[in-house]
């Protein structure tokens, strides 16, 4: 029986979360500010008692040796005559002195000699000129000097008081050490909580903004990189909230715009499905035919207005603009297309070279909404002017059309580029209110602007300023 290979392992599945990583932030800022400050107490503690442990037993060791010699020289070293120092004297002064002679001879007060060994032997018989050591079994320091009369003087001192000056030199060091860490850890702490409050206002409010949908900015205190932080976020809010609002005014304008045709569309359906009943009263042709009619119209607007709408959400979202665009090549397919569509309007065309960093695309549809528009309120054999001119001042380009129209009443120039809005005179025309709003959007998006006013022909003129340059070409 062969048995099937255990599947490979996942390579995709998280891995379980280390003890680490379950530490806060605030947790992680106090460690490291305790380790960082205890390796600088414990290299400074160090270095501190290494020194004063030197320093220490150099200078037992330079007095030591002082006494030594002068003992040397003294009249009762010469004579060998130690036992006359009272044994008070030396117990009093921590001290213990005796003379080596060189066959290893020991003269000295009884009971107050020094341990010996052979390195004093060898001072005494002069193969070295001093010797110092120290004696593990009595815990004291040794030297040895010669006396020139081949013997050394030998003198030792206990070590006690100088290991208990350092030990209490060790206590003090790790006390001071051990508060110095504790200050640093509360420092840590505190400067750890005061630092990230900034971060925990930001975690609420992505909480919040989670929760409830609440965009309200978050309040900035000081100018540091986190109160940077928290204004780079209330832009982000900000802006969440201005599309939030647009979405919404689209979506309330569009169910405004969409009742109308629907609830008319629906009507009509009603009645032509009413008479098709067997017992309905019969439904003149002529009235047949206009309600189906009807019917076609209101299809063909639902469709616009969907398009526009469409069009319109698309327009709403922020998008890159890198490409280089022929603004010409723009307006002449723009041009080619409204031509078809109104073939009994004449278009008089002036344009000039100009180059710009845009979305050809949108732009098309821009300028075919202006030339639609035009041609709309013009009539049947009338005349729309389309001038594209570099303006020397703004260093932009200007695309004018002009229509042979009634034009715009003034009161409601400022408002045509607006969603949905359809003057008095324009409501009976067909069309959704959104050509010259995606217009106003796309000038908008490339950093251009918008402009309505009355032409010299006495109809509507329509402007549209956008950015760039003219191509080098033309320049040389």
């Amino acid at each position: 029986m062969t048995v099937p290979a255990p599947p490979p392992p996942d390579l995709e599945q998280p891995r379980p979360r280390g003890r680490f990583q379950r530490v806060t932030l605030r947790n992680r800022v106090t460690w490291l500010a305790a380790i960082c400050v205890a390796g600088a107490v414990a290299l400074v503690s160090v270095a501190a008692f290494v020194t004063v442990r030197d320093s220490l037993y150099q200078q037992l060791d330079d007095s030591l040796t002082e006494r030594a010699v002068e003992a040397a020289e003294g009249p009762l070293v010469r004579t060998a005559d130690l036992q006359q120092v009272p044994v008070a004297f030396f117990t009093a002064t921590n001290f213990k002195i005796s003379v080596l002679g060189a066959d290893g001879s020991e003269f000295g007060p009884k009971g107050q000699r020094p341990p010996l060994s052979y390195a004093e032997l060898a001072v005494a018989r002069g193969e070295v000129p001093q010797s110092r050591r120290t004696d593990q079994r009595t815990n004291s320091r040794v030297v040895a000097v010669p006396t020139g009369q081949n013997a050394a003087l030998v003198m030792s001192t206990s070590l006690d008081p100088t290991q208990r000056t350092l030990a209490q030199l060790s206590v003090v060091l790790v006390v001071m050490g051990g508060a110095g860490i504790l200050l640093a850890a509360a420092a840590g702490t505190a400067v750890a909580r005061a630092g990230l409050r900034p971060v925990q206002r930001l975690t609420a409010a992505t909480e919040r903004v989670a929760l409830t949908g609440d965009l309200r900015p978050i309040p900035v205190d000081g100018d540091d990189e986190l109160s940077r932080l928290t204004a780079s976020f209330n832009g982000m809010l900000s802006a969440l909230a201005e599309s939030q609002e647009r979405q919404r005014r689209l979506v309330a304008d569009a169910g405004h715009e969409l009742r109308t045709p629907l609830t008319s569309l629906r009507t009509n359906l009603e009645l032509l499905m009413a008479s098709a009943r067997p017992d309905a009263p019969n439904l003149a042709e002529e009235d047949r035919q206009e309600m189906f009619a009807d019917v076609q119209a209101q299809v063909t607007e639902l469709s616009a207005l969907v398009g526009d709408l469409v069009e319109l959400a698309r327009e709403d979202t922020p998008q890159a603009v890198h490409e280089p665009v022929d603004l010409v090549d723009v307006v002449e397919r723009a041009l080619s297309r409204a031509r078809r569509r109104a073939p009994r309007i004449e278009f008089e065309v002036r344009l000039q070279p100009w180059v710009m960093m845009g979305d050809a695309t949108a732009l098309e549809r821009a300028v075919l909404n202006l030339l639609d528009n035009a041609a709309k309120w013009s009539p049947d054999e009338g005349r729309v002017r389309v001038d594209l001119v570099p303006d020397p001042g703004s260093g932009q380009v200007l695309l004018e059309v002009a229509d042979s129209g009634p034009g715009i009443a003034p009161v409601d120039r400022p408002y045509v580029f607006e969603r949905f809005y359809r003057s008095s005179d324009a409501r009976t025309l067909p069309g959704s209110g959104l050509g010259l709003s995606i217009v106003k959007q796309v000038a908008e998006r490339h950093g251009g602007s918008v402009w309505a006013g009355e032409a010299p022909e006495g109809g509507a003129l329509l402007r549209m300023a956008l950015p760039g340059s003219t191509p080098q070409t033309e320049q040389q």
